[in-house]
């Protein structure tokens, strides 16, 4: 394997870092890449890549709230069980479930349908349209929920709804449901950390799909950019959700809708 493919690799780890967080489409960005990059690869081992380089980036997530999401206390003279954890975690499952019921009987329908540029394009410009006329209709607006003690599991559930329209490339599954989660009431700091818990098991369970249906059966080189491509993932997903983070507690999502609507714009441009 060359330098120069490896950096191609290194290149799709960055993307997937940022993109994967940020509500602005990690497959919007990564057909962009692959059309000036062009790796090295078989197509059915590229496709797979792409889902599975996620991995490097769920570790991320894992590392930066595991406080946050480990529901068992090893501590002597405490309950072996956080409640209040195992009970996020079962939202989460209540979240996860319209994803898993639409997307696993459809995923090969939906990917020919909609997995081209087109598509792509139409939704990053579609959804960056609704995040900043959610943003200028909710200006200073007091939300109801401000911490994930205070989502209930109907809450959980209408926000799964909403991931659903990830499915269709180029809406963004952040996106999706940072959308739902704030026209239900919820803050921009609960709905942005909530879609970082659902990602977990979402992507987890996308990229073992991914990796069943590629086969188990990989070269040295395809390891080599596996491992490299979650490794860069991981690290720039880490900076890229403390940004976030800090992001949001002073600043709305009007600017990701403006660099969604350019992006598409591109892409539509790039098609010619």
């Amino acid at each position: 394997m060359d330098i120069l493919e490896l950096v191609k690799v290194i290149v799709f780890g960055i993307i997937e870092g940022i993109t994967e967080w940020l509500p602005i489409s990690s497959t919007g960005h990564m057909i962009i890449a692959e059309r000036f990059l062009h790796p090295a690869v078989s197509k059915e081992f590229f496709d797979m890549f792409l889902v599975v380089i996620q991995l490097g980036a769920i570790l991320a997530v894992v590392i930066l709230f595991w406080k946050k999401i480990f529901p068992f206390s090893l501590k002597r003279d405490t309950p072996l069980i956080k409640k209040d954890i195992m009970n996020m975690w079962f939202k989460v499952i209540v979240a996860v479930l319209p994803a898993v019921i639409i997307g696993l009987p459809f995923d090969d329908i939906l990917e020919q349908l909609f997995y081209n540029p087109l598509t792509v394009s139409l939704m990053l410009i579609v959804y960056g349209v609704i995040f900043i006329l959610i943003e200028s209709k909710g200006q200073n607006k007091n939300f109801a929920i401000n911490d994930i003690s205070q989502l209930t599991y109907k809450t959980a559930l209408f926000i799964g709804i909403f991931q659903v329209l990830a499915l269709i490339p180029g809406t963004s599954r952040s996106g999706a449901t940072i959308i739902g989660a704030m026209l239900i009431g919820t803050s921009r700091e609960v709905a942005a950390e909530f879609t970082f818990y659902l990602a977990i098991p979402v992507m987890f369970g996308a990229s073992l799909l991914k990796i069943l249906k590629f086969g188990l059966h990989f070269t040295s080189t395809e390891l080599i950019i596996l491992f490299t491509g979650m490794a860069t993932a991981f690290i720039v997903s880490v900076f890229a959700i403390k940004f976030l983070m800090g992001y949001i507690k002073k600043h709305d999502f009007k600017v990701f809708g403006w660099y969604r609507i350019i992006l598409g714009v591109v892409l539509l441009l790039l098609m010619k």
